[in-house]
């Protein structure tokens, strides 16, 4: 860990509780922010792609599917 993450992390314990919990509270609301971000444009970029709701449940099936086959196989071996 580098000494400035150090530093910060170490004055973040020194805060009274009160700031703590409304850092926690933006740090969040910024990680949502940045998820829907994230999520819009993997959105965006599978309509792009013609991938839609229901290729991707096919795709979850095929390795639920083939994941459950590797161990039954190996469960026979």
């Amino acid at each position: 860990m580098s000494e400035a993450v150090h530093e910060i992390l170490q004055r973040i314990q020194e805060l009274p509780e009160e700031d703590r919990l409304l850092l926690e509270e933006q740090l969040a609301q910024q990680a949502d922010a940045e998820w829907k971000r994230a999520a819009d444009e993997a959105r965006r970029l599978a309509r792009q792609k013609g991938i839609d709701q229901a290729a991707i449940g096919r795709a979850v099936e095929n390795v639920r599917y083939a994941a459950s086959s590797c161990f039954s196989m190996a469960a026979k071996a």
